[in-house]
């Protein structure tokens, strides 16, 4: 159980940075009025969609095993939790399950465009706004200690 905990930890700096360059580069890409290309967006984006998937499963796998995840939310009433508890819990994996769904969403939408600004912004805006849900939920306490 600790070893997937500690890939699931160490899997989401690199989900994040990954993340966070795919944005980027939506966004520049938009902006620039760039042509989007195979080699470096399409794989750029496709690549975020792939491990941002695996870390959810890792997640779930974490939150269905841990003892902070599900069975904590099974044994311990609602009103009794603290915000740390509650974040584990409830809020951390409901928020990036969200996140998580609306990268796909970024992903399935940018396919079905044609001109390279589109797509951009589909991929900067569905992406975006995982990047920023995600980033609302991490534990930063544990990250840190």
């Amino acid at each position: 159980m600790e070893l997937l905990q500690n890939v699931h930890s160490y899997l989401a700096y690199v989900v994040l940075l990954i993340l966070f360059l795919a944005v980027a580069n939506a966004i520049t890409g938009m902006m620039g009025n760039r042509m989007f290309t195979l080699e470096k967006d399409y794989r750029l984006s496709l690549f975020t969609l792939i491990l941002s998937h695996i870390q959810l499963v890792l997640g779930l796998l974490v939150y269905i095993f841990s003892a902070s995840g599900l069975n904590a939310l099974m044994n311990v009433p609602m009103g009794n939790m603290n915000a740390a508890a509650r974040l584990l819990a409830l809020e951390h994996p409901l928020i990036n399950i969200i996140a998580i769904v609306l990268i796909t969403i970024g992903w399935s939408r940018h396919k079905k465009f044609m001109e390279g600004k589109k797509k951009f912004k589909s991929i900067a805006i569905f992406y975006g706004l995982g990047l920023v849900l995600i980033l609302s939920r991490i534990p930063w306490n544990q990250w840190f200690n």
